[in-house]
This record gives structure tokens, C-alpha cells and sequence, in this order.
């Protein structure tokens, strides 16, 4: 398990994502302050999930076909998608925010 450093917490507002160009891409979103991690791809598709649009209970939905994901799981909510998304703990220390991604997943 590698910890990656994400960004300070008052980078990231509520309703607000960030792109890590890290290895994988991570998007890591800021929910009701608290936060998500998820595999920048979607899971159906060559899309930025940064790029989607994040709803209040954490569902976000994919800007290209409109498939739409539970964060917190990374569960495919509905069709075009079927395959979940790769989510990874998130944790905060102090004023900064970590993502756990495992050593098979770089």
C-alpha cells in the first residue's frame, strides 16, 4: 500500500474535483467535506471523471455518456455502465489529504 499525498483540504471546496496526475490518474472529489477517491476513467469509456458532474449524495455522472456511480463504492448506477469504478481510501492528517492506492494498482 503507497500513500500519496493529494493536496492541502482547503484546496479542494465541497462540490469540487481534482485531478491527481498521478499513477493511476486519480480524481479525488470533496463531498458534504468528505472526500472521494476514484480512477480518473470511467469505467464504460475514455472519459475524465474529474470532468463529470458531481451530485450532493454523492453520485457523480460520466461527461461523455451520462453513466451515472456511487462514489463511495464506485458501484455503476446505471446503464451505459456496468463495471464499477476503482475507488481507494482517502484519508485526512491534519490539514492534508492522502490517498491509499495498493502497490498492484500503480
Amino acid at each position: 500500500m503507497s500513500r500519496v499525498y493529494a493536496c492541502p483540504v482547503g484546496v479542494l471546496p465541497v462540490g469540487e474535483a481534482l485531478r491527481l496526475d498521478t499513477s493511476p490518474v486519480i480524481a479525488l472529489f470533496n463531498v458534504g467535506c468528505e472526500f472521494y477517491a476514484i480512477n480518473d476513467r470511467c469505467s464504460h469509456g475514455n472519459a475524465s471523471m474529474s470532468e463529470g458532474y458531481l451530485e450532493y449524495d454523492a453520485t457523480l455522472e460520466c461527461p461523455l455518456h451520462d453513466a451515472s456511480f456511487c462514489l463511495k463504492p464506485g458501484k455503476a448506477l446505471c446503464l451505459p455502465a456496468t463495471d464499477p469504478l476503482t475507488s481507494w481510501a482517502v484519508y485526512v492528517d491534519g490539514s492534508d489529504v492522502f490517498v491509499d492506492i495498493p502497490a498492484d494498482a500503480r
